[in-house]
């Protein structure tokens, strides 16, 4: 065999074994563990704006569930083929009021309103009247820009099942990356 062939045919067989063990090692990560995902929209805004870019962490709530505050994505209800970001505001098996611009936990025993303090929001009301009692494997999400936002107060509670995963961490612009916290509440 000529040398120029056989360097060749060495080349190539080099090539490809870099290309197999590359994704036998980004594909695993990319379906199971961490997704990225580019807003879309001002339903999240001043906390996410439209074209950044994140990084979804997947495997989290297959050991955990997820919490009040969590920003997640998930399929919306009503055409899986979409995805969207909102912020868990309601857990199973509570009942979550929307009303005189703020969001209440409703006490099932005496129906009583506990409003939920929002610090995030920055002063932004919660327009809109709905009451949503959330079933054992349903979650309330909304947008931080409440104004702007199609969320549970538009089309009800999102099943767990569509949850994909949590915002992870915020990976462009530049001078806006960093890891995503889930903030501390407080019921008044």
């Amino acid at each position: 065999m000529r040398p120029f062939l056989r360097q060749t045919i060495e080349y190539i067989g080099e090539l490809l074994r870099v290309i197999l063990i590359s994704l036998a090692i980004i594909l695993p990560v990319r379906y199971f563990l961490i997704q990225p995902f580019y807003v879309k929209g001002a339903s999240m805004e001043p906390n996410f704006y439209d074209h950044e870019y994140l990084i979804i962490d997947e495997i989290s709530y297959r050991f955990k569930e997820p919490a009040r505050g969590d920003i997640v994505v998930f399929r919306y209800p009503s055409d899986p083929r979409q995805f969207f970001i909102k912020r868990v505001i309601g857990l199973p098996g509570e009942t979550i009021q929307v009303k005189d611009g703020g969001v209440y936990l409703v006490n099932p025993k005496d129906d009583k309103l506990t409003f939920l303090s929002e610090s995030y929001l920055s002063g932004v009301a919660t327009p809109g009247e709905r009451r949503l009692q959330l079933g054992l494997d349903e979650y309330a999400v909304l947008g931080d820009n409440r104004p702007s936002s199609m969320d549970s107060r538009h089309f009800g509670a999102v099943s767990r099942s569509l949850i994909v995963g949590r915002v992870w961490l915020r990976g462009w612009p530049l001078d806006r990356v960093g890891k995503f916290v889930t903030p501390a509440y407080s019921y008044n």
